[in-house]
């Protein structure tokens, strides 16, 4: 659905954010996006959402140009959850705020308020319905910024930085929501820092470094991957960190378990020798 091809950038047509970042996202797919700060995530997702037009390369959405397309009105099949809410928020109460952008893309009223209803509930923020978004937490808005694109239900949707802010509980319900939307053939691309999160979404993690990618793969092997990890300015998964100490020096795997239950399960499932001096 999305295919970047030799991706480069540069704001100042002198340095380069991005440099020759080739990659495919297709449907139904779950992706987080990592790397430190300044490596080139949010200039990559902008582009993947057709935001912005790459210096040189190639951005596509269905085989047609991203930057084009959304320029030119395309329907919404992709959309933008940005890294601040208060870029996205201008209405008077939550329930205005989505009914709003529903009407904007040409959802009827009474359509729009069921959807709007029935977005609030699956995110447990019912109480936040005639509350003024600017007021709220920046958790808070976050959520309501993240319901709007629910209600709105893009075939893509991208998130920067969505656990921000964010509590152990509020984390478990975009967790499950991200998983459902999955579930019925949304793709789905994460700008994101938090790697337990990412872990236990179990999804593909790309890493970026000095706006090249460094690293595609399954969540498990690439964030149990302390190497690479450390050259990116991430720290491991804690579950990771902590199996690797407990393990008899020598001992292999193919990778370390990133998740609890994997964690869990390796231990009393298979086995594993603590070391002596634990």
């Amino acid at each position: 659905m999305i295919r970047l091809e030799d991706v480069w950038h540069s704001y100042d047509g002198i340095t380069y954010v991005l440099r020759g970042v080739s990659l495919e996202v297709g449907a139904g797919e779950l992706v987080c996006i990592m790397g430190s700060n300044g490596s080139g995530k949010t200039t990559l997702v902008r582009i993947m959402g057709g935001l912005l037009k790459p210096t040189k390369g190639k951005a596509v959405i269905d085989n047609v140009d991203a930057y084009q397309y959304v320029k030119e009105g395309g329907s919404p099949k992709v959309g933008v959850v940005f890294h601040n809410p208060n870029h996205q928020i201008f209405s008077e109460t939550v329930e205005k705020e989505i009914i709003f952008s529903l009407k904007a893309v040409g959802v009827g009223l009474r359509e729009a308020e069921k959807r709007m209803k029935e977005t609030l509930r699956r995110l447990g923020i019912e109480d936040l319905r005639i509350r003024n978004p600017l007021t709220l937490s920046e958790g808070e808005k976050r959520l309501v910024t993240l319901a709007t694109m629910m209600a709105i239900n893009p075939e893509i949707i991208i998130m920067d930085e969505p656990t921000a802010g964010q509590d152990w509980l509020n984390k478990r319900v975009i967790n499950e929501v991200i998983k459902e939307m999955i579930s019925v053939g949304r793709s789905i691309i994460i700008v994101t820092h938090d790697v337990e999160f990412c872990a236990e979404l179990d999804a593909r993690v790309i890493i970026l470094h000095d706006g090249r990618i460094i690293i595609d793969g399954e969540a498990g092997k690439v964030l149990s991957n302390f190497e690479v990890l450390e050259k990116a300015g991430l720290r491991p998964p804690i579950v990771a960190e902590l199996i690797s100490r407990l393990m008899v020096k020598g001992t292999k795997w193919e990778y370390l378990p990133v998740k609890v239950d994997d964690a869990v399960s390796l231990i009393l499932g298979k086995g594993v020798k603590l070391a002596e001096n634990v």
